[in-house]
């Protein structure tokens, strides 16, 4: 990538040079640290026009502090590919940049030659700015509602804000993203209140689970019909003792989010807990799901019947936000009200029903509820996460999301205030070949939608979009799409969420 980014300035007169020195030691290029960060740009003039190169998912905060305090023009740079995902990493850095309240430029690419990346490349060169198109995007207003559903959407706005809401936090900024962290002060102007619980305490409680209650959460399984990709190397594959100890911290997260009276959770994993037990991803998965095995307290009573319990992965509270709102708001409306995020993690166009369409791969590490599956459980596996980063083993829940409607949406923070972006779109059935080789290009483990955005472009949504993650809830039946996002954007408003409304 960075030899194709010298090719592209080079030919437009310029040169780039590199701010910090490959480390023989450690084998690599990249700023994997914090403080390792802050000690480069200590190096850097600060007026310098400046550009963030982004091959692979990175972890923000390591360059968050030099771009906050960088007075020069910063353009963030992707490459466009599905297994070296620097698309998903700039998307987070420029979701959290936008939140510091940080000017930046950002350009994605191929291969660094084509006419859109030249031609804005140049504009920054020229201005230090790239002036992307925004007419998709369209400032919400309820004119074109009935007045029932405003007055639907706003009683239950009313009523969440009387209620009040418990979000159960088990430890925040997962991987550098500072832009999934919402400051106390603004969560709680939507009566939603923190939880700060440890992951530690997790661990804790999950050694009090018997070994009889984790096989009888696998044994439910089963019986619904979900497949297990077992083996005997704990090292490389997935194995029966590592899907059961996956059953106990869904049994301890239950009995630990009704203790603290939790209405959602987010599970971090990523830090700390991945040094002592297999991974998070199935337990989320099963926990977004309205029909998932039944988990009692020490006393015997059922925790959450007959509901999920929204988890938003990698304590994502922007959408531990949009999954609570979402799930209770759809039940309300008679839908099923499962839901998850996504990362965005790629895209190719593709022939769907005789018309090319941009097809994204819509992709995270197993937390969408079965129920998002054309056959629930029967259309879930578990396949071992990759061991260079789950060292620990587990499993997710794997599976291709079917065709229907969906309400996309993602909440963030700009100017020091909460916004949503929504829209309609669909996800689509691909051939199994085509679905099979999106999968070999990404992570064959994880499950996936193919998710097309109505009336958004790819560039448009690069452009805008203020997160590597993407939030996605199906509409069923008779129900019309476009009412539901509207619904939703209303409640959203009344909550005091400025939002936009993207597409058509």
């Amino acid at each position: 990538m960075e030899e194709k980014l010298h090719i592209a300035l080079q030919k437009l007169g310029w040169t780039i040079k590199r701010a910090h020195t490959y480390d023989e030691e450690k084998g690599h290029g990249f700023i994997d640290y914090q403080h390792v960060g802050i000690k480069i740009f200590r190096e850097i003039d600060k007026k310098a026009p400046l550009i963030v190169a982004e091959s692979v998912w990175q972890y923000s905060h390591h360059v968050l502090a030099g771009l906050i305090a960088h007075e020069g023009p910063i353009l963030i740079v992707a490459n466009w590919d599905g297994t070296y995902p620097g698309l998903v990493g700039a998307l987070n850095l420029t979701g959290s940049l936008t939140k510091a309240n940080v000017q930046y430029s950002f350009l994605w690419s191929k291969d660094f030659t084509d006419d859109f990346f030249i031609n804005k490349l140049q504009d920054w060169l020229n201005t230090g700015t790239v002036i992307h198109d925004y007419t998709h995007v369209q400032a919400f207003e309820t004119t074109s509602m009935t007045a029932a559903d405003r007055e639907l959407a706003e009683g239950f706005a009313a009523k969440l804000q009387h209620d009040q809401v418990v979000m159960g936090v088990f430890d925040e900024g997962c991987m550098g993203m500072f832009n999934a962290i919402v400051p106390d002060a603004l969560i709680h102007q939507l009566s939603i209140f923190k939880e700060r619980l440890s992951q530690s305490t997790l661990y804790a409680k999950m050694l009090t689970v018997s070994d009889e209650e984790a096989h009888a959460v696998l044994d439910w399984l089963l019986k619904k019909g979900m497949k297990f990709d077992w083996g005997a190397d704990p090292v490389n594959e997935l194995t029966k003792e590592q899907t059961l100890e996956q059953c106990k911290m869904y049994i301890a997260a239950l009995r630990l989010a009704d203790e603290f009276g939790c209405d959602t959770i987010g599970i971090q994993y990523q830090q700390g807990l991945k040094d002592l037990v297999a991974a998070s991803d199935l337990v989320e998965g099963l926990l977004n799901n309205t029909e998932r095995p039944p988990v009692y307290d020490e006393k015997g009573k059922e925790l959450y019947p007959g509901e999920a319990l929204p988890h938003f992965n990698e304590v994502d509270e922007c959408a531990g936000i949009d999954g609570y709102i979402t799930y209770h708001l759809w039940r309300q409306l008679g839908l099923n009200g499962d839901n998850t995020l996504h990362d965005l993690r790629y895209g190719e166009n593709f022939v769907v029903d005789g018309k090319e369409e941009f097809v994204w791969v819509f992709l995270i590490s197993g937390a969408v509820p079965a129920s998002h599956f054309a056959n629930g459980y029967a259309g879930a596996s578990s396949m071992r996460q990759p061991p260079m980063f789950f060292k620990k083993g587990g499993g997710t829940l794997r599976g291709v999301s079917r065709p229907g409607s969906i309400v996309w949406s993602r909440i963030y923070i700009e100017q020091d205030e909460l916004w949503c972006d929504i829209g309609t779109g669909r996800a689509v059935e691909l051939p199994k070949e085509e679905t099979e080789r999106r999968w070999a290009l990404t992570d064959p483990q994880w499950p996936i939608m193919h998710g097309v955005l109505d009336g958004v472009s790819r560039d448009q949504m690069m452009a805008k979009h203020k997160a590597n993650h993407i939030q996605v809830a199906y509409v069923d039946g008779d129900f019309e799409v476009r009412r539901a996002a509207e619904i939703k954007a209303a409640a959203l408003q009344a909550l005091g969420i400025k939002v936009n409304f993207c597409g058509i």
